[in-house]
């Protein structure tokens, strides 16, 4: 199977080391001192669920380059979607999977209009990884999961190809005619705690344990699920409590993405979690001042650094 995985930071590089290891033909889309790294050392993944190294290792700053792929991990941030989505399109042939597993509610909506409906399937993962140095990515925590399907719910032979391998390579994975639940499962938890862990610089550990800031995770995922269940998301009864507990036994270094852009001094996909919530609740008339002060005390540093 030939995968591209566009976007190679902690997601796509950890997703792609592992089906690499299980036999795909995988080509990575990166660039800068992180592709340099990966052409001379490979790209080696390090955590808790132990050490992984491909080399050598595909990789390419040219998309025009990599030819046609069974399946693409669309792994770019949030404000490249449009223009990743469209140097992609040399990828596409007529059984191609574009598989968005970003964070955020969007991303396969943000695409359709560019590569065409039938290509776009849905996704989401849980992890915690990021790049920790050129070349390496950092995984935090053993939970490494991906549920894909397509988006209307219809049978899938290249969802069935896919799930094959993953389940080789090693990570929990499901293919789902319900992706659409899926994808707002982990938005009820991603909410919360990219919202708190990047509002307070602190990972999960630190926080987990004060009332009051225990207080702020609830809030804004409880918001989060009321808004999906106002837009007819189905299966979602239930979900923030499920989430708040596994926050209590999450590894205590655990820290949203977001969190780490942000001490890095990077642009952060706020927009697109708490601020898409805050859009979203003011179109259907569900409250959601949690997210809102997050979104407000947040969004100096939309773009980076300030000052």
């Amino acid at each position: 199977m030939r995968i591209a995985v566009i976007g190679t930071g902690g997601v796509g590089g950890a997703f792609g080391v592992a089906l690499a290891k299980a036999g795909a033909d995988v080509t990575f889309l990166a660039r800068g001192a992180h592709l340099a790294a990966m052409r001379e050392h490979g790209l080696q993944v390090e955590g808790d669920r132990g050490n992984s190294l491909v080399h050598p290792v595909r990789a390419t700053d040219d998309p025009a380059g990599i030819g046609v792929a069974d399946v693409v991990l669309f792994c770019v941030k949030l404000w490249d979607v449009e223009t990743a989505g469209a140097a992609i399109k040399g990828m596409v042939g007529p059984d191609t999977a574009v598989i968005p597993l970003q964070n955020g509610i969007d991303a396969a909506s943000r695409l359709t209009p560019i590569l065409g409906s039938k290509a776009i399937m849905g996704g989401t993962v849980a992890i915690s990884a990021t790049i920790a140095a050129p070349g390496l990515i950092k995984q935090t925590g053993t939970f490494m999961a991906m549920s894909f399907g397509e988006l209307d719910g219809s049978p899938s032979p290249r969802g069935e190809r896919l799930l094959a391998l993953a389940k080789k390579a090693g990570f929990a994975v499901t293919l789902t005619p319900a992706i659409e639940t899926a994808i707002w499962i982990k938005f009820i938890m991603l909410t919360g705690v990219s919202g708190v862990t990047a509002l307070t610089r602190l990972p999960i550990g630190k926080l987990r344990d004060d009332p009051d800031v225990f207080g702020l995770f609830e809030s804004v995922m409880r918001e989060t699920e009321a808004l999906g269940r106002a837009k007819g998301v189905k299966g979602l009864d239930g979900v923030a409590d499920k989430h708040l507990a596994g926050l209590l036994v999450s590894p205590p270094t655990v820290m949203a993405s977001m969190a780490h852009d942000l001490i890095r001094g990077n642009r952060i996909e706020l927009p697109w979690l708490a601020g898409r919530v805050v859009s979203l609740g003011k179109e259907l008339g569900v409250p959601t001042p949690a997210n809102a002060c997050i979104y407000a005390a947040l969004k100096p540093y939309v773009n980076g650094a300030v000052g």
